[in-house]
């Protein structure tokens, strides 16, 4: 899968995340994208956004778009937080459907 990480996560978690194409928001000049420009180029490049922005979500109609975003809870975006959660997203993306968000919390 290609996976989008927003720029609000370290870009190291793709470490985490092996077998899958993963990138990073800042990484490819995408960072100060408002969440609606985001998710559009998102969704025409990528099969997943993974953010700790869980507002994200019911700002924007995903709906229409061939997206799945992975909306992550940990305690911050340090890379030690987040890390723990990767094996869950790695579970759920065997089952992911476009236009959905899925929640993982610690």
């Amino acid at each position: 899968m290609r996976i989008l990480l927003d720029e609000n996560l370290n870009w190291r978690l793709k470490w985490f995340l092996p077998g899958h194409e993963v990138k990073s928001v800042p990484r490819i000049g995408w960072a100060g994208l408002k969440n609606g420009n985001l998710l559009a180029g998102a969704a025409e490049q990528f099969d997943v956004l993974i953010t700790m922005d869980g507002s994200m979500a019911s700002q924007q109609n995903l709906a229409q778009l061939r997206l799945v975003i992975v909306a992550l809870s940990a305690s911050s975006n340090r890379l030690e937080d987040p890390s723990p959660l990767m094996p869950k997203v790695l579970a759920v993306l065997r089952s992911l459907k476009p236009g959905r968000v899925v929640k993982i919390r610690a």
